[in-house]
């Protein structure tokens, strides 16, 4: 009887070890189910926040750099490049500049007409009036706006746009004023070209106030264009 009661005692006592066993077994594995979810989620978290970061890093880089480059693009496009439609203001140094006597038998003025050819290898726009002086023996002359409205024009590589001097033709017998030579400044521009004075060798010598020299507005040759 003892013999089987401490069999019977054994086997309750191994019995029970074996569902307290079970129960961590069970425990352990429902603490690691959390630490597993909790691990999970630290790389979706990650990701996430990183998506999310990526995504509003794409939205904010890709919207500002592409606002960034366009203004950039437009600004370009204001300063003379034809990416935004827009041309660009005719440079002197893009432009050659010639002179010629234009003057017609019978007129009361004589008429010298100044060409400008585009040589920049780009559009470019022009319009207004040049910046007109003649060298002379009494010094410098400029040369008085007609008043006549400038149509802006644009010049494509190899076309060319004039306009006109009308001067006084010397016909006192004197010897007059001499002329020795002729500055144009384009329109909108600063630096200056020489050329030699293609006219009438002298300007009556005049008292009145004023230029006697007139020049047109380009794209208007004037008297004989």
């Amino acid at each position: 009887m003892r013999v089987h009661k401490l069999t019977f005692a054994v086997l309750a006592v191994a019995a029970g070890l074996s569902l307290t066993a079970c129960q961590n077994g069970d425990d352990g594995t429902g603490q690691s189910a959390p630490s597993s979810a909790s691990t999970a989620s630290s790389p979706d978290g990650g990701s996430g926040s990183g998506s999310s970061d990526q995504s509003g890093g794409k939205d904010a880089t890709g919207k500002g750099s592409a606002g960034k480059s366009t203004g950039g693009q437009g600004t370009a496009a204001g300063t003379g490049s034809n990416g935004n439609g827009k041309v660009g203001k005719c440079r002197t140094d893009e432009l050659e500049i010639t002179a010629r006597d234009n003057t017609i038998d019978g007129d009361p003025d004589g008429t010298v007409t100044v060409q400008l050819k585009n040589r920049g290898g780009r559009d470019c726009a022009i319009s207004g009036y040049a910046g007109v002086d003649l060298k002379t023996s009494a010094g410098s002359l400029s040369a008085k706006r007609t008043g006549e409205q400038a149509n802006p024009a644009i010049l494509k590589q190899g076309q060319s746009t004039a306009f006109g001097i009308n001067y006084p033709v010397n016909k006192s017998g004197g010897s007059g004023v001499r002329v020795t030579g002729l500055l144009v400044t384009p329109p909108d521009e600063t630096k200056t070209v020489t050329l030699d004075w293609p006219g009438a060798d002298t300007l009556p010598v005049t008292d009145g106030a004023g230029s006697p020299v007139k020049v047109g507005p380009v794209g208007n040759a004037g008297q004989g264009g």
